[in-house]
C-alpha cells in the first residue's frame, strides 16, 4: 500500500498556511488607516482630546499589524520561487508587473509615511501629520488594489495571448480590470472594514469593561460599532453581486458552494448538508425550496447547474462549509451591530453583557475573512489560472518531505507569533486603561 503523500498537495497546505496567515493583518490595516484618519479629521475639526486618545492607542495597532503583514508577505512570496515555478514561467509577464506594481505604488507608500505617523506629529506639525496619516489609508488601498487585480485576473482571466507556452497581456486595462475585479475588490475592502470595526469595537469594549471611562475610548467604541452596523449590510449587497459574478464565470464553485450535484430547476438553497463526493450526493440534508434559484438567478423556477455537469470541479466539502461559516459570521456580524448601535443610541453604551459580547467578536472579522478566501481559492480548483494553468502544472518538484519539513516549521512560528500577538493586543489595551482605573480610587482618597 502506497502512503506517501502527495508533495502537491503539502505546498498547497503550506501556501494555504501562509496566506491565511499573512491575509489576517491586511484584514486589519487597510481599513484601519482609514479609521486613523478619521479620528485625525474629528480632531482637526473639533479639537476634542478624545479622538487623538484614539489615534494614540490604534497607531500602535496599525503599526504592530503592519510588521506581520510585511514579514507573512515574504515569506509567501518565496514559496513562489520555490513551491511554483510554473506559475511565473507560465504567467509571470502579467503576475511580475501588477506585483511590481504594488510594491512600488502602495507598500513604499505605506512604510515611508508610517514612521511620520508614529513619531513625527510634534516635528512635522497637525497638517502634514494628517497628510502622512492619509498617504499610508491610500498606501493600504493600493496594495489591496494591485493584489486583487492579479488574484482576481487568476479567477477570470481575459486580455491576454499564448506565446510559446506564455501569457502576454494584450491590454492592461483588460487585465487589470477583468470581470471579476470590482466585485473581489469591493468584497474584500468591506471585509477589511468589518475586521478593523470589530477589533476597535471589541478591544474598547474590553477597556470599557476594565472600567476605563475615558472619551477616547468612548470614541473609538462608537465609532467600531457604528461602522460595523453600516458596512454589514452593503457587505451583504455586495456578496449578493459577487455571487452573481462567479455565478456567470465559475459556475462549478457556485455548485460546491450550494452543494448542488444535479442540474435543478428551482434549487432548493442547502442551509445545511454534508456532501458525500464518493456517492455524489449530500447526507442529512436540510433545505429550502426553491430558495437557490431565487437567490441566484432571481427566479423560483431559475436553472442551476449541478457539479455533474462539470468536468473538473472542486473539493465541494470544504467550499460549502466554508462558505456557510462566512454567511453564518456574517449574520451575526449584523445582528450584534445594530443591537450595539441601538444601545448606544438609546442609553449611551452597549450593557455590560453585550460589551462581553463584542469582546468576544473582537476577531469576528478574521474568521469570515479567512473563511471567504477558501471558498474563492479552494473554489478554483484544480486551476490555479483559471482554464489556464492547473494547479499540478505550476508545482515543482520538491520532494514531500522537504516540504513537510518547512511546513511544520511555518506552521509552529505562525502558532506563536498569532498568540503574541493576541496577547500583545489585549496587553496593550490594559496598559492604556491601567491609568484610568487607578484614577478613580485616588481622586476618591482626594476628595
Amino acid at each position: 500500500m502506497d502512503t506517501a503523500v502527495d508533495p502537491v498537495m503539502l505546498a498547497r497546505i503550506q501556501f494555504a498556511a501562509n496566506i491565511t496567515f499573512h491575509i489576517l493583518f491586511p484584514a486589519i490595516t487597510i481599513a484601519l488607516a482609514w479609521i486613523l484618519l478619521f479620528f485625525k479629521l474629528r480632531f482637526a475639526a473639533t479639537g476634542e482630546q478624545r479622538w487623538m486618545d484614539a489615534y494614540g492607542f490604534w497607531v500602535k495597532v496599525f503599526a504592530l499589524s503592519f510588521a506581520l503583514g510585511v514579514v507573512s508577505g515574504i515569506t509567501m512570496s518565496f514559496q513562489f520561487g520555490t513551491n511554483w515555478p510554473g506559475f511565473m514561467e507560465r504567467v509571470g509577464n502579467i503576475a511580475g508587473p501588477l506585483l511590481g506594481y504594488e510594491v512600488l505604488t502602495a507598500f513604499f507608500l505605506e512604510a515611508t509615511f508610517l514612521g511620520v505617523m508614529l513619531f513625527g506629529r510634534k516635528r512635522v506639525g497637525e497638517r502634514m501629520h494628517t497628510i502622512a496619516t492619509l498617504l499610508v489609508a491610500v498606501g493600504t488601498s493600493l496594495s489591496a488594489f494591485w493584489i486583487l487585480a492579479l488574484n482576481s485576473w487568476m479567477q477570470t482571466p481575459v486580455a491576454f495571448e499564448m506565446i510559446d507556452g506564455q501569457a502576454h497581456p494584450l491590454s492592461w486595462w483588460g487585465v487589470i480590470f477583468n470581470p471579476s475585479f470590482p466585485y473581489r475588490l469591493a468584497h474584500m475592502l468591506l471585509a477589511s472594514g468589518l475586521t478593523a470595526a470589530f477589533l476597535v469595537a471589541g478591544l474598547s469594549a474590553y477597556r470599557r469593561l476594565r472600567g476605563d471611562r475615558s472619551a477616547g475610548v468612548q470614541a473609538a467604541l462608537r465609532t467600531g460599532v457604528v461602522a460595523a452596523a453600516l458596512l454589514i449590510p452593503l457587505q451583504i449587497f455586495v456578496g449578493d453581486l459577487h455571487g452573481l459574478n462567479t455565478l456567470e464565470h465559475q459556475p462549478a464553485k457556485v455548485a460546491a458552494m450550494e452543494g448542488i450535484w444535479e442540474d435543478e430547476q428551482g434549487a432548493a438553497l442547502r442551509l445545511f448538508a454534508w456532501p458525500d463526493e464518493a456517492t455524489r450526493s449530500n447526507r442529512f440534508e436540510l433545505s429550502i425550496p426553491k430558495a437557490a434559484s431565487l437567490i441566484l438567478t432571481h427566479s423560483l423556477d431559475g436553472e442551476v447547474k449541478g457539479l455533474n455537469s462539470f468536468p473538473d470541479h472542486p473539493p465541494v466539502a470544504p467550499v460549502f462549509w466554508s462558505f456557510r461559516v462566512m454567511v453564518g459570521v456574517g449574520l451575526l456580524m449584523l445582528a450584534v451591530s445594530w443591537l450595539a448601535a441601538w444601545q448606544l443610541r438609546r442609553r449611551g453604551e452597549p450593557a455590560p453583557w453585550l460589551l462581553k459580547v463584542l469582546v468576544a467578536m473582537s476577531f469576528s472579522g478574521w474568521v469570515a475573512t479567512v473563511a471567504g478566501w477558501y471558498v474563492t481559492e479552494i473554489g478554483r480548483q484544480p486551476w490555479l489560472v483559471y482554464g489556464v494553468l492547473t494547479t499540478a502544472e505550476a508545482a515543482s518538484d520538491v520532494p514531500a518531505p522537504l516540504i513537510g519539513l518547512s511546513l511544520s516549521a511555518y506552521l509552529t512560528v505562525y502558532v506563536v507569533l498569532l498568540l503574541a500577538y493576541v496577547s500583545v493586543l489585549f496587553h496593550m489595551a490594559r496598559k492604556a486603561s491601567q491609568p484610568h482605573v487607578d484614577a478613580a480610587p485616588a481622586a476618591a482618597q482626594e476628595a
